[in-house]
């Protein structure tokens, strides 16, 4: 008997499939438990048109990770931990640990198991990528340091951020005095 299967069964099939399957089995085991239907005309049109609106849901999921991939990428995560004298952690920087600073620095809510890599061990800085969409990769940049240099850290960071700022200002400023003696010295 042949049957459209609506879930996936072991050594069957996936959803959406036409398999041919005994009798017995279709009648006794499949059909009651709603895994399959018998592949009749009408069902096999409402299982196209279900992989058609599968399809587009894929394609809007897929759009979605696609933004929120660009939205996390390049986002800097600083943790301060307990270390030893050679920069070994005592502890560690889990993939969890990473996940709730994005939430809570980005509001983005990705599951730990996306972000690969093993726990991280010891201070410095790493990229770790996260799998999220298909069309770029976001990656992000993991900033381990001593429990009491964080402070330190932070301070710079955003002084660093505030003086790139003035300086970009700064160029945005002298642009047009630069233009006004050039075209001094050229009359």
């Amino acid at each position: 008997m042949k049957v459209l299967l609506l879930s996936d069964v072991y050594k069957q099939g996936v959803a959406g499939e036409v398999v041919s399957v005994s009798d017995g089995y279709a009648r006794n085991y499949l059909i009651p438990k709603k895994l399959a239907v018998k592949a009749t005309p009408a069902e096999l049109a409402k299982a196209e048109q279900l992989r058609e609106t599968s399809a587009a849901r894929k394609a809007e999921l897929e759009g979605r990770l696609n933004d929120l991939a660009r939205q996390i990428d390049g986002v800097e995560l600083v943790f301060g931990r307990r270390a030893a004298n050679t920069g070994k952690l005592f502890g560690s920087v889990t993939t969890t640990d990473i996940a709730e600073a994005l939430h809570q620095k980005t509001g983005v809510d990705i599951n730990r198991r996306r972000i690969s890599q093993q726990a991280i061990r010891e201070l410095g800085t790493f990229d770790m990528p996260v799998r999220l969409g298909s069309e770029i990769s976001p990656s992000l940049r993991i900033v381990v340091l001593r429990e009491e240099e964080v402070h330190a850290y932070l301070q710079r960071s955003a002084a660093g951020e505030t003086a790139a700022a003035e300086a970009a200002v700064e160029a945005v400023e002298a642009a047009p005095a630069e233009e006004a003696a050039t075209e001094a010295a050229a009359e």
